[in-house]
């Protein structure tokens, strides 16, 4: 069991740094990066050049809905925040995960929002 559990998490490591050699975040068009637990969705907006965080929304305050309609309220959210700071367009980072169920709905709603990917 242990080996299976360790085997999983490498496949994942291996999955994220092969996304991340090909995405970069700059001033211009920072990164958005997705990160999705069982319960929750956290995303930053990150500037790879100077390694600082713009913008971050997660779900733990959200506590109305669905776990989907929680992750596009957090889309929501972040794409606001982006606007308030003067961000129109990102690099979208989801982090190994498949782009299907919250992780969807997630982006939608930010590109609803406003966010350009």
């Amino acid at each position: 069991m242990l080996k299976e559990k360790k085997l999983k998490l490498e496949r994942k490591q291996r999955r994220i740094k092969r996304i991340r050699r090909k995405i970069f975040g700059t001033l211009r068009r920072p990164r958005l990066a997705v990160t999705k637990t069982n319960r929750q969705i956290f995303a930053q907006i990150i500037d790879d050049n100077s390694g600082k965080t713009l913008a971050a929304v997660s779900t733990l305050k959200i506590t109305k809905g669905s776990k989907t309609e929680q992750a596009a309220s957090a889309g929501d959210q972040i794409a606001r925040t982006a606007t308030k700071a003067k961000i129109t367009q990102v690099v979208f980072d989801r982090r190994g995960f498949k782009f299907h169920g919250r992780i969807k709905a997630f982006a939608e709603a930010a590109k609803r929002a406003g966010l350009k990917f």
